[in-house]
C-alpha cells in the first residue's frame, strides 16, 4: 500500500506476529513453505514465504552502473530503508520470521543487480524512512511509497508500480463500495498518516456536505487488532493497500475485497516510487534501472511470483504527476 503512503506502524515483531497468524493457516511446510494467492481472475499462484527465496536476478549493466554517483559505487552497497509495519505481499517476514522478503526487497534486488551493487536492507518505522532518507543514512526507499506532490518537494521518484488501495470487509457482508456515499455511517478502520486516511477523510467531509452520514475512522495499532475488530463486527471496512488486502483475503477466506480506488484519488492513477534524497543523483540510475528489468522481463516475473502482475507499469518515471496536495 505506498500506500500512499501507506505504511503502517508498527513494530518489527508485532509485524511477524500478524504475518505469522494471518499465514499459518494456509502455508504448507512440506511445500517448502508456500502459501496460495489469487494471481488472476479464477486464477492462484503459490508464493514462497520461507528464508529460502531463491530471488529472480539480473545482470550488471555497465553503463547504468556508471550513472550512479561516486561515493556509493565506492561503497559498494546500496542501502535501502522500507518499513517495518508493512505487510505481505509487500514487506514480510519469511516463516523464520527474521528474513525480509516480499515484492519490494525482490525489486529493489534487481535494481541493486543492474548497478553492481550488494542490497543492503534497513527495516525501520514508517516515519524514520523519511528521516533516514533526510539524513543521508539510506539511499532509497522502497516500501510501498506513493509519488505525492507534497513530497516531490524534498524527495526525488522513480516509479515502479501502480499505487491502488483496498476496502476489505468480512466475507459475506454484502457490501460494495465505488464512491463516498457507500462508506457513509459506516465504521472504517485506516492507518495513521496515509493517503487511504486521506481519501477516507474527504469522502467522509463530501458525506456530510451532501446531507449524508460521516465516516466514523478507527485506528488500531496493528493488523491482527484491526482483523479482530473487523470479524466481531466492531467495524464494517478496513482501508489500506490493495496487494495486502487481497493478499489477506485469499489467503485466509474470511474476508473480501468489496472496492479498489487508485491512491492518488479520483482521476489520477497513484504510483509506487524509489524514493531519494531530491537531487542525491540517484532519481536516473534507479528509473534507468528499473526500465531495464521491465524490458528484460525479471520485473513480470517478480510481480508474478507474489500475484501482483495486475500492478505493473510499463515504465518508470522520474517525478510523475502524484497525489495532489487536496484531493477533490
Amino acid at each position: 500500500m505506498s500506500t500512499s503512503i501507506t505504511r503502517r506502524r508498527t513494530a518489527a515483531a508485532a509485524l511477524g506476529l500478524a504475518t505469522a497468524l494471518v499465514l499459518a493457516a494456509c502455508s504448507n511446510p512440506d511445500d517448502g513453505g508456500t502459501t496460495e494467492v489469487a494471481a488472476t481472475p479464477g486464477g492462484k499462484t503459490k508464493i514462497n514465504i520461507s528464508p529460502d527465496q531463491n530471488r529472480v536476478t539480473t545482470g550488471k549493466v555497465d553503463s547504468i552502473a556508471a550513472e550512479v554517483p561516486e561515493e556509493i559505487r565506492e561503497r559498494g552497497t546500496l542501502e535501502i530503508v522500507n518499513s517495518s509495519g508493512s505487510a505481505a505481499p509487500l514487506t514480510f517476514f519469511a516463516t523464520d520470521n527474521k528474513t525480509v522478503i516480499g515484492v519490494e526487497p525482490d525489486i529493489a534486488s534487481l535494481v541493486a543487480d543492474v548497478l553492481g551493487l550488494e542490497l543492503h536492507i534497513n527495516s525501520v518505522s514508517w516515519e524514520n524512512i523519511f528521516v533516514g532518507l533526510d539524513s543521508a543514512k539510506y539511499d532509497v526507499g522502497f516500501s510501498n511509497i506513493t509519488v505525492t506532490e507534497e513530497r516531490k518537494e524534498k524527495y526525488d521518484f522513480a516509479t515502479y508500480r501502480e499505487d491502488n488501495l483496498g476496502f476489505e470487509a468480512k466475507k459475506g457482508s454484502g457490501l460494495k463500495v465505488t464512491g463516498p456515499e457507500d462508506v457513509a455511517g459506516k465504521t472504517v478502520a485506516v492507518s495513521s498518516g496515509t493517503n487511504q486516511e486521506k481519501l477516507l477523510i474527504e469522502w467522509s467531509e463530501e458525506n456530510e456536505k451532501a446531507g449524508r452520514k460521516p465516516v466514523t475512522i478507527k485506528y488500531y495499532q496493528n493488523d491482527s487488532d484491526t482483523y479482530l475488530a473487523l470479524q466481531s463486527g466492531r467495524i464494517d471496512l478496513y482501508l489500506g493497500p490493495n496487494p495486502t488486502a487481497a493478499h489477506h483475503a485469499a489467503t485466509t477466506g474470511r474476508t473480501e475485497v468489496v472496492g479498489s480506488h487508485s491512491g492518488a484519488g479520483a482521476g489520477l492513477q497513484g504510483l509506487i516510487a524509489a524514493t531519494t534524497k531530491k537531487d542525491s543523483g540517484l532519481a536516473e540510475p534507479l528509473a534507468d534501472a528499473l526500465n531495464h528489468v521491465v524490458d528484460n522481463g525479471t520485473y513480470a516475473k517478480v510481480l508474478e511470483r507474489w500475484g501482483l502482475s495486475d500492478e505493473a507499469v510499463t515504465e518508470s518515471r522520474i517525478n510523475p504527476p502524484g497525489l495532489p496536495r487536496t484531493n477533490k
